[in-house]
């Protein structure tokens, strides 16, 4: 099993088209290669590519911002001498300065296979850059360790915002090298873009289903710990439009969720009366926390841990983004009453409701709220999506 960055280090044939040209790294600390050495420091060691600039996408290209809408400031690489730029702080698109410090762009990226997961949307806003500027972008590849399977409501067109960068689905099945073509034949553009492509990448292999068992899990943000998280991650990133707790400030972030004022328990049991269907292929667990930072920090929360793991976990069942919405159908409905929703600028978004912004729409919320709206409601919205999404993505799936 290689990466992308596995490959090109591997096989000179592939550099050939580097030779001569100035060469840039979208990175962040799960850049590496099968050894552990960072793609930055692997590049720099051969003699026939001149790196001249690197990007960090959000949290950073160390990695180092552990909360989320943290934004890193540009700065100098200690070790290499380039100049490392920010595309989380006082930019989200690369700027003319930045692009003419290269001719070709590597983008090497672990994604976790879910649209709101900003570095989608740092690879189109590259994309678009380089389009614009006449340069070259490189995808190499890496896993979707969510796997193929496609869930969620698409994103409605002028919904577009940093955490949805075009019409897809929460869980969007592609890795960042097949999405990058989509992304040039959606917004038709007309880029010099190439992927080196995985080798004995087998997505739907047990017992990782995306994730090759061979390679160290590293976290791609501070708070993407495992691979549980990735697979529940097209779900529980909903809790960051809602007053619930994510986990936030403990050591499972994004598996869990819970608050001080809800009985776990009854939602748990509520969830199972009202779409027990939709609970297959993950085990539910009633935990008590106490986040150290971020919502309801310092108070003891009644919640629920989703576990994507072990023998519970059926990887073509599992479906993360229905499991989430039904917690929250399950707490409309045994409190009417709950300040459900967060309401603040989301990625900077003014004048919406966090949930619509991470959504692509308020389907979702209206959902939620109206009291006589079924599964089966949600279903109908859904599957429609799902299934012209499916068929879409075909046409880049490698």
């Amino acid at each position: 099993m290689q990466f992308g960055i596995d490959r090109l280090l591997a096989e000179p044939d592939l550099r050939k088209a580097l030779h001569g040209k100035r060469v840039a790294l979208v990175a962040h600390p799960a850049s590496v290669t099968a050894g552990l050495v960072h793609s930055l420091d692997a590049l720099v060691a051969l003699d026939d590519i001149t790196l001249t600039a690197a990007f960090g996408p959000q949290h950073g290209l160390r990695g180092d911002k552990q909360d989320n809408m943290v934004e890193s400031p540009d700065f100098t690489d200690p070790v290499h001498g380039i100049p490392v730029f920010s595309l989380y702080g006082e930019v989200r698109r690369p700027t003319g300065q930045m692009m003419s410090t290269f001719d070709v762009v590597l983008i090497d990226l672990q994604d976790l296979g879910c649209r709101i997961y900003t570095f989608v949307t740092t690879l189109l806003y590259m994309l678009e850059a380089a389009a614009r500027d006449g340069k070259s972008v490189w995808v190499l590849d890496r896993p979707n360790p969510a796997g193929r399977p496609v869930e969620g409501l698409t994103l409605r067109g002028g919904w577009e915002s940093f955490v949805g960068a075009g019409l897809m689905p929460m869980r969007h099945g592609l890795t960042l090298g097949e999405m990058g073509h989509w992304f040039i034949q959606h917004y038709n553009l007309d880029v010099d873009y190439r992927v080196i492509e995985m080798q004995g990448w087998q997505p739907d292999a047990a017992p990782g289903f995306g994730w090759p068992e061979s390679r160290i899990w590293i976290n791609p943000s501070p708070n993407a710990p495992n691979l549980a998280m990735a697979r529940a991650y097209a779900g529980t990133v909903m809790l960051e439009g809602t007053t619930l707790s994510e986990g936030r400030g403990t050591t499972r972030p994004l598996e869990i969720f819970g608050a001080p004022d809800i009985n776990a328990r009854d939602v748990i049991a509520k969830m199972r009366e009202i779409a027990p269907h939709w609970l297959t292929g993950c085990a539910l667990r009633e935990i008590w926390f106490e986040p150290t930072f971020h919502k309801h920090v310092g108070q003891l929360c009644h919640g629920v841990h989703i576990h994507a793991e072990g023998a519970f976990y059926d990887h073509p069942a599992f479906r993360p983004w229905r499991v989430q919405a039904l917690a929250f159908k399950a707490i409309r409905t045994l409190y009417p009453d709950y300040p459900l929703w967060r309401d603040f600028p989301y990625e900077y978004e003014l004048g919406k409701l966090a949930i619509d912004v991470i959504n692509g729409g308020p389907a979702l919320r209206e959902w939620v709220d109206d009291a006589a709206a079924t599964p089966a409601d949600l279903d109908a919205l859904t599957q429609t999506d799902e299934a012209a999404w499916d068929a879409v993505r075909a046409l880049w799936l490698y």
